[in-house]
């Protein structure tokens, strides 16, 4: 009884919360002043009307205070995007103070959300740009008044309530003739047969090289410019935040492709592996000029207007769909400038579209008419409602062609237009908050040279530090911890310790350096937030291995370390990691010598399957260390060396390190080795580890390339009995799983 009781009050009380928040919405849509076209009629009512919005909030309030169950509200839509972009055709308008105010209530009037004015084309800013000034480009862009047209564009928009998202229209695109390519020609990339241009919507047109430092760095600060100059809500970068496929062919591409690669660039611009390197050079940027702008204004919308993903990557190498899932988008509008309304509709249902609408706010750009080709409004409107009806938001190009060049009259237009967008929706952005990847699991590769020295054997990952140039740097399963030089770390933010640290390694270096906080990115997946790092500054030997790494006189190519045994600061990086793709990974290698392998982020039911597994220990937390803590080092482990009395001693720990060129086994005394003596085994000493029902390693000591190369010591301070480095040889036989999670490590047989 008591139970049925609740239920119904519950169930009235919900219906008069709905009912009361009707009220309520109603009300206050009549308290904004900007409801009324009459300020005279707003003033003489404006006290009954807050004694109204008063007595509605106190009726929601006093209901949600009293009911015995709370109704909880339906989460609130995504934003609706209504937005017109503001091109370079509008500049003669927006150049004009007063027109500015009239085309900001006029847009505020029709309900419309949002402006996207241009900011950079045809190689010049339509702001006073001081970064542009120094490089002695000019600046063509004054209003009629000599002010700042963009400043004047943001500030009326913020008056109507309008968001205003910067535009930067031509991306990585120029203009031949410019100043700028003028000044800078080895920015500027090729095709094969040494051709600069191609033909665009916007005529001929050269491309920066997106792969440059420069380049990049220009990008990145006028972007930053526009942020800090204005406060911009946002920003937006198009289609031509690319590169199209045919180019790349520039003499600063092809050596970064040899080498990284080992090999220049193949003949064939559509080859998989070369178009795939440069759209993943482009994201990389893109996902480095996302972080610099959310440090600067974490709710800022960092927005994209492509074409279809598949077009775009194809033709454009730009992997925007990965951007999204990537977590870098705040809000994207796909163009779809089409006649044909099956045409328009087969491209706003795209798999893409549908995946991207579950995510952030998703419109779709329409044309509404250009100076030489009016759209009427019988293509206009079907469009616009086709997209209403499957949730997404609409953005127009452009302003001028709204109204003022089109075939209808003026008046006619802009009540068409009010029609589409019946009631307000007005955006906020206060509300955009960072968001994770949507990956549950991701492959990055490993490959078998790193970015500096040379190395017999090693699995390397590509990481870039403090926005630093993606480097290969080596996977050690066997430590934890990101140690690189100097040399790696970029330009971005870095907050020092001044703690200096030291970490000796098992080949007897001891690497000295302070430790640090900033950005990393792991291929092209940044971390959540500053990852702890030494940064090494000297390398030495320790006494008892005069003959350590340190001396070989190869440079430093850093160190990742993904162990959890972590004894103190810095911790495994991987820690950092967004969502379910912290929560453990595995390592594959795919069976061979100088072959790539994947580094598997992300633990699933899928990928753990046909893994057998074994418990590690759990550890005291360490003070900012994030998570479980756990001894690594497996228990029970049979060791079986031949010639030796250690047979089947199942009371060994043992390691799995891909940093490790060759095993190793250290016996705690003399006794436990029997008649072997400390050093290199030969192979009539064949090697069997094994976990009974996990796996069953064996190996026959050898010198092929060093990496089966099997070592005994004996080592009276040592903390284990018998401990066991199975080394890098082991990853050849068995794909491994570390899960800090639940404390396990698994292992597949290949």
């Amino acid at each position: 009884m008591t139970t049925q009781f609740w239920k119904k009050s519950r169930k009235i009380n919900v219906t008069l919360t709905n009912l009361l928040h009707l009220v309520f919405s109603k009300i206050t849509g009549f308290c904004q002043p900007s409801f009324f076209m009459d300020q005279s009629w707003w003033l003489s009512r404006k006290r009954l009307l807050q004694s109204l919005c008063l007595i509605s909030f106190v009726a929601v309030l006093l209901l949600h205070t009293s009911a015995p169950i709370v109704a909880q509200l339906p989460p609130q839509p995504r934003q609706e995007i209504r937005g017109v972009w503001l091109s370079g055709n509008d500049f003669s308008v927006f150049r004009n103070r007063s027109k500015v105010q009239a085309a900001m209530s006029q847009l505020r009037q029709l309900n419309f959300n949002t402006v996207y004015p241009v900011v950079w084309n045809d190689g010049y800013t339509h702001y006073p740009s001081a970064i542009m000034q120094k490089m002695g480009i000019p600046f063509f862009f004054k209003g009629i008044d000599g002010q700042d047209v963009i400043a004047d564009i943001i500030s009326q928009a913020r008056s109507q309530g309008l968001l205003a998202i910067p535009w930067f229209e031509f991306g990585f695109m120029v203009p031949l003739t410019s100043e700028l390519a003028s000044q800078h020609p080895d920015w500027l990339t090729q095709k094969q047969d040494g051709t600069q241009t191609s033909i665009s919507a916007a005529g001929e047109v050269a491309w920066l090289n997106p792969f440059h430092p420069e380049v990049q760095k220009l990008i990145t600060e006028l972007v930053m410019e526009v942020i800090t100059r204005y406060n911009a809500d946002g920003i937006q970068l198009d289609d031509h935040t690319s590169l199209p496929v045919d180019f790349g062919y520039d003499k600063y591409t092809i050596n970064l492709y040899t080498q990284e690669t080992g090999n220049p660039p193949p003949p064939n611009p559509q080859a998989q592996a070369w178009k795939k390197w440069r759209a993943d050079k482009i994201t990389a940027f893109m996902v480095d000029l996302y972080q610099t702008v959310k440090a600067q204004k974490p709710n800022a919308i960092f927005s994209i207007s492509p074409v279809d993903s598949d077009y775009a990557y194809k033709v454009q190498m730009q992997d925007w769909l990965n951007w999204v899932r990537l977590g870098i988008v705040d809000e994207l509008v796909m163009q779809v400038y089409r006649n044909d309304l099956d045409s328009f509709i087969g491209q706003i249902t795209r798999p893409e579209i549908l995946e991207t609408q579950k995510i952030i706010p998703t419109g779709i750009g329409i044309l509404a008419g250009l100076r030489n080709r009016p759209v009427s409004l019988s293509q206009i409107q079907p469009q616009v409602q086709a997209a209403q009806q499957r949730g997404l938001g609409i953005g127009f190009f452009y302003y001028e062609s709204l109204w003022d060049i089109a075939p209808e009259e003026v008046a006619q237009r802009q009540s068409a237009f009010a029609a589409l967008f019946k009631k307000p929706a007005l955006r906020d952005i206060s509300q955009n908050t960072p968001r994770q990847p949507t990956f549950d699991t991701i492959s990055l590769p490993l490959y078998p040279k790193p970015s500096l020295g040379k190395r017999v054997r090693g699995y390397f990952l590509e990481v870039a530090v403090a926005n630093g140039q993606p480097k290969r740097i080596l996977l050690d399963t066997g430590s934890a911890g990101l140690r690189v030089p100097k040399e790696f770390l970029g330009n971005a933010p870095i907050r020092r310790t001044g703690q200096n640290i030291k970490e000796v390694l098992s080949d007897g270096t001891i690497l000295e350096g302070e430790l640090v906080y900033t950005n990393v990115r792991f291929g092209l997946l940044p971390a959540t937030e500053p990852v702890p790092i030494q940064v090494v500054t000297s390398r030495q030997c320790t006494p008892q291995k005069p003959k350590c790494s340190a001396k070989s006189g190869v440079p430093f190519s850093g160190i990742i370390g993904v162990n959890y045994f972590e004894k103190s600061l810095p911790y495994n990086p991987l820690r950092k990691l967004p969502g379910n793709l912290s929560n453990g990974f595995i390592v594959t290698v795919n069976g061979g010598n100088n072959k790539n392998g994947s580094l598997i982020l992300g633990l699933t039911a899928e990928n753990q399957a046909g893994f057998k597994t074994a418990s590690w220990s759990q550890q005291s937390e360490i003070s900012g260390v994030p998570g479980n803590r756990w001894d690594s080092r497996l228990s029970k482990v049979c060791l079986t060396i031949a010639g030796s009395a250690a047979k089947n001693s199942c009371n060994s720990r043992m390691i799995v390190d891909t940093a490790t060129i060759n095993g190793l086994a250290e016996f705690k005394t003399a006794a436990t080795a029997g008649k072997l003596k400390p050093g290199v085994l030969s192979s009539a000493n064949a090697v069997k580890i094994a976990i009974n029902g996990v796996f069953d390693y064996n190996l026959t000591p050898g010198t092929r390339e060093g990496f089966n190369r099997w070592s005994l010591s004996v080592s009276p301070q040592a903390e284990l009995p018998i401990f066991v480095n199975s080394g890098i040889a082991f990853f050849d036989k068995y794909d491994v799983l570390f899960d800090p999670v639940n404390g396990k490590q698994g292992f597949r047989s290949l």
